[in-house]
Order: C-alpha cells, then sequence, then structure tokens
C-alpha cells in the first residue's frame, strides 16, 4: 500500500531550508497513522504522471502557485484529479491542492473576497458531519493552521460542504466517498506557521493585518492534524477494505 504524494510546490524558503518540504511535513504529521510506503511525483516538472494503479491513495500539497494561473502543469493535474475521481480513489488536496481538485471538478478558484488567512484559526464543522470519517474524534470547532489568499469561491457542484473559518466558508468539502479538500495545512506545526508568518509580515501589515497577533496566537493545531491521519486511518483503509 502507498501513498502518492503529488508535489505541486515548495514551502517558503526559510522553512525549507531548515524543515524540508510539503512531502516531507506530511510524512511526519502522519506518524503512525500510516504504516505504508510513500511515494513523491512533483507535477511541475514530470510527465506523465504515474498509473493510478500505483498508489492507495493520493495526497495533493500546498503551492506558492495560484490555481489562477492554468499553467500547463496545473491542466494535466486536473485532468489526473478527475481521473482519481473518477476511479473512486481515496484523495486528499491540502490547501492549493484544495482549490485545485475545486476547479478541475466543475468548481471556481479565485482570491478570497475576505482577504489573506494567515496563522492558527478556528475551524467549524458543518450541521449534519457527525459521522464524517475526516473528523472521527475531533470536537464541532477545532484549529488548524492556514496560510492563503486564493479561494474555493464556488464548489463544484456536487460536493458537500463540511466545514467553514471567519474568513473561509468552503474550507472543508467531500466529493463522493473518498474525495476530500481542506484549505487549511493539517501538516503545519507551530514552528512552520510562525514561519510563514514572519515571511509574509509586511504584506500582512500593508493588507491591515498584525503578525504579532498571529504569532502569538500559532500553535501545532493538532486538530488540524488528526484531519490528515483520519483521512490516512478512516478514508484509505475503509476504501482499501472496500476494494
Amino acid at each position: 500500500m502507498t501513498i502518492l504524494i503529488l508535489q505541486t510546490g515548495d514551502p517558503v524558503a526559510s522553512v525549507s531550508q531548515q524543515r524540508g518540504g510539503f512531502a516531507d511535513f506530511i510524512r511526519e504529521s502522519a506518524g503512525d497513522a500510516w504504516s505504508g510506503s510513500w511515494t513523491v511525483h512533483d507535477v511541475r516538472a514530470s510527465y506523465p504522471l504515474p498509473s493510478l494503479d500505483e498508489a492507495s491513495a493520493f495526497i495533493i500539497t500546498g503551492s506558492p502557485s495560484s490555481v489562477t494561473e492554468r499553467a500547463p502543469w496545473m491542466l494535466r493535474t486536473e485532468e489526473y484529479i478527475r481521473a482519481i475521481v473518477a476511479a473512486k480513489r481515496p484523495l486528499l488536496g491540502i490547501c492549493f491542492g484544495h482549490q485545485l481538485m475545486g476547479q478541475a471538478l466543475g468548481g471556481y478558484v479565485a482570491k478570497n473576497p475576505n482577504g489573506r488567512e494567515l496563522g492558527t484559526v478556528a475551524v467549524e464543522r458543518r450541521p449534519g458531519t457527525e459521522t464524517e470519517d475526516l473528523f472521527a474524534g475531533l470536537p464541532s470547532v477545532f484549529d488548524a493552521n492556514m496560510s492563503h489568499v486564493d479561494s474555493v469561491i464556488r464548489m463544484p457542484r456536487e460536493a458537500r460542504l463540511l466545514a467553514s473559518t471567519p474568513l473561509e466558508p468552503n474550507a472543508v468539502f467531500a466529493l463522493g466517498e473518498f474525495a476530500r479538500g481542506v484549505q487549511f495545512h493539517p501538516e503545519f506545526d507551530a514552528d512552520i506557521v510562525q514561519a510563514y508568518v514572519r515571511a509574509r509580515a509586511p504584506l500582512m501589515r500593508e493588507e491591515g493585518l498584525d503578525p504579532d497577533a498571529a504569532l502569538d496566537r500559532a500553535h501545532d493545531a493538532a486538530g488540524g492534524r488528526e484531519v490528515l491521519r483520519n483521512f490516512l486511518r478512516e478514508c484509505v483503509t475503509h476504501s482499501t477494505r472496500a476494494a
């Protein structure tokens, strides 16, 4: 059993120099929730994309790129996303990956009209999500770490809204039984999100935001991390048993 991480970008320089890339954070945060193997494929540089049969499940990383750029590698990856969903394979999109999923499956991505969302934020589950595997063991409101400017402004027609934040109405969505998109970064701990705040502090101040307050509030956001672990424990395991 293999998880294929589709790499779509790199963290800010201060983080990548000290901690590695998004795939490293994902593997570290997964901990004992996944005992299988991992494969990483950089969708920006390598084509064709792997056969769906090469993995048990798929995770799309974050990226400093914008889905609105419509770069060729993004369009190829969107095709791949549609194939994964059509094949009913487990798929988790994180931040940019969440947005790319939304765009690929019929939604619309643009700049968030509520502005930048960066730091540790409260995620509120929607009513009716009590049996959602992604939220197993989590309260109705939990903290997660965010860093984004773009948003899924309009979700795909068949998507189900699972959670929101004060600035992000479409923070988590489900499509079918095994495809999930999360706008937050479940793989970010306090050190990583604080580094992002420091790197973006000049922009935050220009936008009327308070980076010092964001730094003070930042923490490991164990609830957000548990979403990634639940995807691996619940969604991937259940789909494998069903197969």
